[in-house]
């Protein structure tokens, strides 16, 4: 009787998360522009602050991070992105 208390049974087997590796979406898709004036497609690399999501978040690579870095700053300045908000999504 003592061992079946000690022993754990699952009902169903516990899940293991599989992580989808990350990729760079530019170089997938041979994107090699970045236009500052889409701010729909910008919104995606944004939180709902409206703070850029880093590299290790959206898997995108140094080269592309920097090009869309300077496009969000650029849709800031030209106000079709908002420096600050709450709950953008």
């Amino acid at each position: 009787m003592a061992q079946n208390q000690t022993e754990i049974r699952y009902l169903n087997p516990p899940t293991v998360e599989v992580k989808k590796k990350k990729y760079c979406r530019f170089k997938k898709n041979g994107i090699k522009y970045i236009d500052y004036k889409d701010g729909e497609f910008l919104k995606k690399f944004l939180n709902e602050q409206g703070r850029i999501l880093p590299r290790r978040l959206t898997g995108t690579s140094q080269k592309y991070q920097k090009k869309v870095a300077t496009a969000i700053k650029r849709a800031r300045h030209l106000a079709i992105l908002p420096f600050v908000t709450d709950l953008m999504k």
